[in-house]
């Protein structure tokens, strides 16, 4: 069984210690050498970052998230042993955690770490699909000949490199396609190398809960609990035919995934279609003013996301989950394309005012679609508000001297809410 040491690389043909520096960090399997779909997932990347460039933080709980009002971005592993989990309300997070440390969060420095890690990977191979700023499919078929290694060494060797060179580590799951890596990078978090093979992928998937499925959320969940699914061995009792009667397509997809089938390539370069972010309450909510404080800090980090990639939306989109799980989605069209966070918001204030009634919400978010490159966007201003373009130069601005002096710099009164 052929087995790999994570510290120092090595490579040999069996056993559960590295015959080089006698490190326990071995990965061993069986199809190691021949698996090559990995999906990388950066471990608490927005709370580990903050770690790196602020090392007094190191062995700190700490939180990336909003003021009292707000909600947790992300969280160190020391808080999430606590229970502080992403998207928690800030309130409750600290009641779990009263001696956290809370910063906020600093797109400009997620990107450049982002930009550095996926650098690395274009070295591997130029077929990686990105999924976020901190996570990406990665395809090393037909490589092995290039780097004179396996993929799983060149994985090993991705992940030192994040941690000796940028400081932040990795967790990578490596399988024979994307349902399977993605499933297998999160099964030893974090810092962890954990590989599902062909061979085993039924025999692993049978006692799994379906919950498993990325995209599988709480309506469908119910959904699937009302027909008696609650793990692969109950999908599997069931016929393609009748899946796809009782649930659509999404019936037909889970037919393949209960038995490990996912034909999706990994799409290099895919044009990117739409910037979004959703944020999903511990309790449902309709209280105005929380609400109003979400939809601007999710407007703020959709407009952070568009100008990092240099884009700009033709439309804003609401998207509102109620109690009932029922989606509520609403979107304009705008005059003429925009990144700013002062317009997404006041778009999507727009949308919100006509049905809020309709609350309380469990989830809520904010995107912007008919991207264009952002030479195209915020040049005419609005003249139904001739405020407007006062306002744009007002958060140019703003967003010169976060980039100089940090995040904290300015901050709205509405993001504290």
């Amino acid at each position: 069984m052929p087995a790999l040491c994570r510290d120092c690389l090595t490579e040999f043909p069996t056993g559960a210690r590295c015959p080089a520096c006698r490190s326990r960090r071995v990965i061993a399997h069986a199809e190691l050498n021949t698996l090559t779909i990995a999906h990388m997932d950066c471990d608490a990347f927005y709370a580990s970052v903050e770690k790196r460039d602020n090392p007094e933080l190191r062995d700190k709980p700490l939180i990336v998230g909003g003021g009292r009002r707000g909600v947790v971005s992300t969280a160190c592993y020391i808080a999430r042993i606590r229970g502080v989990r992403s998207a928690m309300p800030m309130f409750q997070a600290l009641k779990l955690c009263p001696e956290a440390v809370v910063v906020k969060p600093r797109m400009a420095a997620y990107v450049e770490a982002s930009k550095a890690i996926r650098a690395m990977m274009e070295e591997l191979t130029p077929v990686i699909e990105p999924l976020s700023l901190d996570e990406a499919f990665i395809d090393l078929t037909g490589t092995a000949r290039l780097h004179g290694h396996p993929p799983a060494y060149m994985l090993a060797r991705l992940v030192k490199r994040m941690r000796v060179e940028l400081g932040l580590t990795g967790s990578i799951g490596l399988s024979h396609n994307k349902f399977l890596a993605k499933v297998a990078s999160d099964l030893d978090k974090p810092h962890g190398f954990s590989v599902i093979g062909e061979a085993e992928t039924a025999d692993f998937l049978r006692d799994k809960p379906v919950r498993l499925i990325w995209g599988v959320g709480g309506a469908a969940q119910a959904a699937l609990d009302k027909a008696g699914i609650r793990t692969f061995a109950d999908l599997l009792r069931w016929d393609r035919a009748d899946l796809t009667a009782r649930f659509g397509s999404m019936g037909d997809r889970l037919w393949h995934l209960a038995r490990g089938q996912d034909r999706r390539r990994v799409s290099a370069n895919a044009p990117v279609k739409s910037i979004s972010k959703e944020t999903t309450f511990f309790e449902d909510t309709g209280d105005a003013d929380i609400l109003d404080g979400h939809l601007w800090r999710l407007s703020e980090q959709v407009s952070d996301r568009a100008k990092a990639r240099g884009l700009a939306g033709r439309v804003v989109v609401l998207k509102l989950k109620r109690a009932d799980f029922r989606l509520v989605t609403r979107r304009i069209s705008l005059r003429e394309p925009t990144q700013m966070a002062d317009t997404i918001y006041r778009r999507a204030r727009s949308l919100y005012d006509p049905v809020a009634k309709e609350a309380p919400f469990r989830l809520i978010g904010v995107g912007i679609s008919d991207l264009v490159p952002e030479g195209d966007a915020d040049r005419s201003g609005d003249l139904l508000d001739p405020d407007a373009a006062r306002r744009g130069k007002a958060e140019r601005a703003a967003d010169a001297i976060r980039t100089r002096f940090g995040s904290d710099a300015i901050i709205k009164g509405r993001a504290l809410r």
